[in-house]
């Protein structure tokens, strides 16, 4: 007995999802729940675990490709009777029809291009078409001369080779030489996000130096509770309880502009997103109504949100709704950043590198904690002293933490 696998709809606003990768390749073993493939949507990207154990039997659609919610992906022979389908066996009589037929190396007339493209596998002309390459300038080792995967692959890799000794001797590398590799779907996205908030907000930005000798004072008493309850301190939960504490003083950096750009929308809840590097690209989930949690539930959230977009389990929901977010480059040791405003929110804070700096204090140079605060802000709404009048109580917020919030 076959189970079609759907390409599922995590959010009711999502409509479609391209496949990044299979885990398993056709003929597979698979427990029910094990990773099947991974998908990108418009919010998030996700591990997809297969409905049932058995053998994976098809796939139909393959990684690049992107499908309507519902859509089959691919086919798994079931276990039937406790006893698992022997991988390479034909499926059941009620199968077949379901199953892929095994791709036959048909040998091409002759050698010319139009023939060869003909004769190759759909996977080498999306190979092809994707990565610009002339297949024509390909030699194929396939049968007849039959230009497979392998061929592409290897072609683009000794093209890549000979692109870097042509940069190393300061030769000018031929056409042939050039590396061109299409955008990932979350770049795509973030880079649509990108240009679209530069069109819509005024972005203006405003820098404060603020010390965290106080915050680093404070972490060094409590770091073996927290670690004990297994959380930790980081300056991020203290900065992000300074910054929700000002909103609440300052409702307007929490609001946005309607799409209409003529009306101002007041957002009753603080929902903070927390923008997270990952090795492919960047993802800002959201802590929900921020302003109800203690110092160690946001501690706690935040290593949440993190563990989890890093092993691709967040939630649509995860990643929605957020009315004010941090981005923090300082971790890989930016100074200060100008960062571009998360739309629909009129403000973003850039948390640059904590670190001991020479400061002069009571006319003497002493070293301190410091580091700089970037606010990112949208001038349609925001003006530089609501913006400055902000940052200023974060800043006070920081360098006089109030102690008994731990």
């Amino acid at each position: 007995m076959v189970s079609n696998v759907l390409m599922p709809q995590l959010g009711e606003s999502i409509a479609e999802g391209t496949i990044v990768r299979w885990k398993k390749k056709v003929g597979d073993a698979i427990d029910r729940d094990e990773p099947l493939f991974e998908i990108s949507t418009d919010k998030v990207d996700a591990e997809i675990p297969s409905p049932t154990a058995g053998v994976l039997v098809e796939i139909r659609v393959q990684a690049g490709e992107t499908v309507p919610v519902d859509s089959v992906v691919a086919v798994v022979d079931q276990i039937q009777d406790g006893k698992m389908p022997v991988a390479g066996k034909p499926p059941s009589a009620g199968a077949m029809s379901l199953s892929a037929v095994p791709e036959v190396d048909v040998p091409t007339p002759t050698r010319d291009r139009s023939a060869r493209q003909v004769g190759v596998s759909p996977l080498v002309r999306k190979l092809v078409r994707e990565h610009q390459v002339d297949l024509g300038s390909i030699k194929g080792t396939g049968v007849g001369g039959r230009v497979t995967k392998a061929d592409v692959l290897d072609y683009m890799k000794r093209t890549r080779t000979a692109e870097a000794s042509a940069q190393a001797t300061g030769e000018v590398p031929s056409v042939e030489a050039r590396r061109v590799e299409p955008m990932s779907v979350m770049r795509r996205r973030i880079a649509d996000h990108m240009v679209r908030s530069r069109r819509t907000s005024a972005h203006a930005h405003t820098v404060f130096d603020v010390d965290f000798s106080r915050v680093t004072q404070l972490r060094a008493e409590k770091a073996v509770a927290y670690k004990q309850t297994g959380t930790k301190l980081t300056y991020l939960t203290f900065i992000a309880k300074a910054v929700i504490d000002a909103i609440s003083q300052m409702p307007v950096i929490n609001a946005s502009v309607d799409k209409t750009g003529e009306h101002v929308v007041y957002k009753r809840d603080v929902n903070l997103g927390v923008a997270i590097a990952l090795d492919w690209g960047l993802v800002v989930p959201v802590i929900h109504r921020a302003a109800e949690l203690s110092l160690p539930e946001l501690s706690a959230a935040f290593i949440d949100l993190s563990s989890r977009a890093r092993a691709k389990q967040l939630r649509p929901e995860d990643v929605q709704d957020g009315t004010f977010t941090i981005t923090n480059p300082g971790v890989f040791g930016s100074i200060f950043g100008m960062p571009i405003i998360n739309q629909p929110q009129a403000a973003i804070l850039c948390v640059g590198a904590i670190e001991k700096r020479p400061v002069v204090v009571d006319d003497a140079i002493v070293t301190r904690h410091h580091g700089y605060l970037t606010l990112g802000f949208d001038h349609r709404l925001l003006d530089g002293a609501i913006a400055d009048r902000f940052m200023s109580i974060v800043k006070s917020g920081l360098e006089e933490f109030n102690a008994s919030l731990l």
